[in-house]
């Protein structure tokens, strides 16, 4: 996890809200989804556990007031996934042609489209984990598809003590030492910081 992580949030916020007085701002979300884009083929969903203003608001702000349940796995399962990615991409697509190219128009699609996915991980980061959104937000399916098994956490078996506190500082609650292999992790590094023998680390 980088040092500006935790302070992120604030994007998220900032596009949501005076995006809609300022449909500019909306310009924002494509800034995001060229990086990530870039960022994915090479290290998985990296971008997800790093530079995410959504997922670092989940994380460090809403955590504070979540009730932390257990994500329920349907939710990683590509049967929604796919779908939940295919309507909201068709829909902004089709939005944006009726834009006719208006700058304001375009960006304003952006800022609502920002606004409600928000909105969506806010209720759920409350209700159930901070992280929910993640396990089948749009964006992290497009990188869980681009990055395959890239840059994953590698487990040294002969220093693991199995304390288990990689798997409780997880925010996408993924069984760490038996899910090395899991697209979905985002790569944040809070299991390998933790780790007291370092058995944990990144392998290119």
């Amino acid at each position: 996890m980088l040092k500006i992580t935790p302070y992120l949030g604030i994007l998220v916020i900032i596009v949501s809200i005076a995006g809609l007085w300022y449909p500019v701002l909306g310009y924002f979300m494509l800034l995001v989804f060229g990086t990530l884009l870039l960022i994915s083929p090479f290290r998985g969903r990296w971008f997800c556990g790093n530079l995410c203003p959504r997922g670092s608001f989940n994380d460090f702000w809403l955590g504070k007031i979540s009730q932390n349940k257990k994500i329920p796995p349907v939710l990683r399962s590509f049967w929604i996934r796919v779908p939940i990615f295919l309507f909201m991409m068709g829909f902004m697509g089709y939005r944006l042609l009726q834009t006719q190219g208006l700058f304001n128009q375009i960006g304003m699609i952006l800022v609502i489209m920002c606004l409600t996915t928000t909105t969506i991980a806010i209720l759920l980061g409350l209700s159930i984990n901070p992280r929910t959104w993640c396990t089948f937000c749009p964006m992290g399916t497009v990188q869980h598809i681009l990055g395959k098994d890239r840059y994953q956490v590698k487990l040294d078996a002969e220093k693991c003590i199995n304390c288990k506190k990689c798997d409780k500082v997880c925010p996408m609650q993924l069984d760490v030492r038996n899910s090395l292999t899991k697209r979905d992790c985002i790569k944040c590094g809070r299991c390998i910081e933790i780790c007291p023998k370092d058995a944990l680390a990144f392998e290119n």
